[in-house]
């Protein structure tokens, strides 16, 4: 016989408390101390369950869910190191403005500090990285009227302004299985305190004529507008391949205007810094690490532009725009700017793509058509490559569409427990492996060339003789590799209408690479030289 307990009533509220609130997933990790709380949620059939072998990749699967959604995602796992586990994701869904309901089940005061097993220092584990951190200690029946407060309060904080991780710290005492009782009355209305009120955002009129954009702006804006494929818009205003262009020319502006992700590009980051422009920057939070933006505000109002200077930079990204065409579309051999480009066009309407950071996200941003009718997703708050194949698995339970991830061989090995039991999940995923054997993005920084092969591939080229392929089979996913460019296209293109779970992987070399990125950097220089005007800049 199974006895009323006051914890297991306490989790059935807090789990009431918040499907009232619109959360709809919970990723749980195996473990018996965090017993109360995974059975409450998996009482709720409103509640999809999504269990996870590995902590650190269930996390980041419920980042991928807020990360699609805005809606936060349950994340639980026993107490002890498994808590741990969740570090990166935490961290990430801080820096990137995601909300995550993060608890962790602990061991009641009287087993801490006595070298019970599991049982280690969990207040405030994730340090200055959460919005809020509680711990209402061991259930009782005398605080069941703060039980929906806390809950309510969970939500409300990690949705707020700005979005973010929250902490739940929750210790359990045996026994841990229990039937609930009578829960506490709800308030009111079907979602309360679901949202907090934000400070006004400061409103800053922007003057037009020599003003540029980067970031997440209408693409008819008028102004010219760098923004990469995570900003999701087109529009005649959209300055493509701006890294290629800024590395050769500078068409320096009297204002800049930075809204929504930072640019991978450190040409242009660094080009934008170094411009002695105005620089208003758009928040939340205070993204200005290069520190000289003049005035951070909440939203923006653009003046009148000035036509010959958006005539400039349109010049340019056409110019720019025929030479990548010319070197990518029809290559004699596959790369992988191509496959960035490539699976970027290839994808249908209203899918989703997440980009592994590290040379992918660069690849895309540098090489790839910004489109409004599907959404691109990348880790990019902590820039790690950290849970990609877990983050992915998140917006494809969230979105419940076709969902393609990008990634290199070393953060497809790094994620690899994510791909424990993908089969039995319910979800339409195309998994996309640049394989160099090896770490690919170091071949581009100066140790490439200061260091002797050995020692560079020792400690930077890590080549780890894995084959995706085998791994993919190991948990029962097909795989199709890829040499041809011809067949790549295709071959995402049945991948993703086909459905299910299956890998796609392209064999590259590492010092190719970086040759194909200085070809498409060169031919956007000559391009632009052919520009009348450029030479007088």
């Amino acid at each position: 016989m199974i006895d009323v307990t006051a914890q297991a009533t306490f989790c059935a509220t807090l789990v009431d408390e918040w499907v009232r609130a619109g959360v709809t997933d919970a990723v749980v990790a195996p473990g018996s101390r965090s017993t109360p709380l995974a059975l409450a949620l998996n009482a709720r059939p409103e509640v999809r369950m999504h269990v996870f072998h590995d902590e650190r990749a269930a996390a980041f699967c419920a980042l991928g869910v807020g990360l699609a959604s805005g809606r936060p995602a349950v994340v639980l796992t026993t107490s002890g190191t498994a808590a741990t586990h969740l570090h990166a994701a935490v961290v990430e869904a801080d820096l990137s403005f995601v909300p995550l309901l993060v608890c962790t089940a602990d061991r009641p005061p009287e087993l801490r500090d006595v070298g019970a097993p599991q049982a280690i220092e969990q207040a405030h584990l994730y340090g200055r990285f959460v919005r809020w951190f509680f711990d209402p200690g061991v259930a009782d029946e005398a605080m069941r009227e703060s039980w929906r407060s806390i809950a309510a309060r969970a939500v409300a904080t990690t949705t707020g302004n700005p979005p973010g991780p929250v902490h739940l710290n929750l210790p359990f005492r045996d026994p841990l299985v229990g039937d609930a009782g009578s829960l506490p009355e709800g308030r009111a209305g079907a979602a309360p305190w679901t949202t907090r009120a934000a400070d006004a955002p400061t409103l800053v009129d922007v003057p037009g004529g020599r003003t540029l954009v980067i970031g997440a702006a209408p693409g008819d804006c008028g102004f010219p507008l760098i923004a990469d494929a995570r900003c999701g818009v087109e529009g005649p205003n959209v300055i493509l391949h701006a890294d290629a262009i800024l590395r050769s020319v500078s068409l320096t502006p009297d204002v800049i205007v930075r809204m929504g992700p930072q640019p991978a590009s450190r040409v242009v980051n660094e080009w934008a810094a170094a411009s002695g422009a105005y620089e208003i920057v758009v928040g939340p939070g205070w993204p200005d690490p290069s520190h000289t933006a003049a005035q951070i505000a909440g939203r923006v109002s653009l003046g009148t532009p000035d036509a010959d200077w958006m005539a400039q930079w349109r010049a340019a990204s056409d110019a720019a725009a025929g030479a990548v065409q010319e070197l990518l579309d029809d290559p004699a051999t596959i790369s992988e700017p191509f496959v960035a480009r490539t699976l970027l066009r290839s994808m249908p309407a209203g899918s989703d793509l997440v980009v592994a950071s590290s040379m992918p996200v660069r690849d895309l941003e540098w090489y790839g058509m910004p489109r409004a009718d599907m959404r691109v997703h990348a880790n990019r708050g902590a820039n790690g490559i950290d849970g990609t194949i877990s983050t992915a698995i998140g917006v494809a339970v969230a979105s419940k569409r076709p969902t393609a991830v990008l990634l290199g061989d070393v953060a497809f090995l790094h994620d690899s427990t994510a791909l424990v039991g993908i089969m039995q999940r319910a979800i339409d995923l195309t998994i996309v492996v640049l394989d160099n054997d090896g770490g690919g993005i170091f071949s581009f920084l100066p140790q490439a060339g200061m260091l002797g092969d050995d020692t560079f591939e020792q400690l930077f080229g890590t080549p780890h003789g894995v084959s995706p392929e085998a791994l993919a089979a190991a948990h029962g996913i097909a795989s199709l590799t890829i040499d041809d460019p011809e067949a790549f296209a295709p071959a995402i293109q049945s991948a993703m209408v086909s459905g299910g779970v299956q890998l796609v992987a392209v064999r590259t070399d590492r010092n190719e690479n970086v040759k194909v990125h200085q070809q498409l950097n060169d031919v956007v220089a000559r391009a632009l030289t052919n520009l009348g005007w450029m030479s007088a800049l």
